[in-house]
């Protein structure tokens, strides 16, 4: 899977209640929570993020609480992977089960801007700074996480299996 869009970059601990606020937590629907997606930190972001673009963000990106609505958020607001130097395990297992893509690439991240253009092939691994004229190397997924991704979701991924 190839992936381009513009950067929108934030710092370390970005937590689950600023990615999404709770007091958008009581309803579900993608559409209303991405109308929210980090707000409290990046007023402007859904007026600017466009299908397709790239979120960069430090250490224990999505740290916080358990709750799916953040990567939900995220993903309904048009992002098309995050990329970070670290993400907390319940975001990331989160984020793979509603098939948003994240990786893990710390150079990338420091050298990144907002609106720089970013480029990752998810498949081999392999992300560029497009603005910058740099390439980085990450962990490519595994298949079986790559098609989960790829049919959005982990829902979606037992179906198909189960067929």
């Amino acid at each position: 899977m190839n992936i381009k869009g513009n950067v929108f970059k934030y710092g370390d601990n970005v937590d689950t209640d600023v990615i999404i606020p709770a007091r958008y937590l009581n309803v579900s629907d993608a559409k209303h929570l991405s109308e929210h997606c980090m707000e409290d930190i990046d007023a402007d972001f859904v007026n600017k993020v466009k299908e397709g673009d790239v979120m960069v963000g430090g250490f224990n990106f999505g740290c916080g609480s358990s709750r799916e609505h953040a990567p939900i958020a995220i993903k309904a607001s048009g992002i098309s992977v995050v990329i970070a130097k670290s993400f907390a395990r319940i975001f990331y297992r989160n984020s793979i089960n509603i098939g948003l893509p994240i990786l893990e690439c710390p150079a990338c991240v420091d050298e990144a801007e907002s609106g720089d253009v970013i480029e990752a092939d998810l498949s081999a691994g392999v992300v560029k700074n497009v603005t910058k004229g740099k390439e980085y190397k990450t962990v490519p997924f595994p298949e079986f996480i790559q098609e989960i991704i790829d049919l959005g979701g982990l829902t979606a991924y037992a179906k198909a299996k189960l067929n």
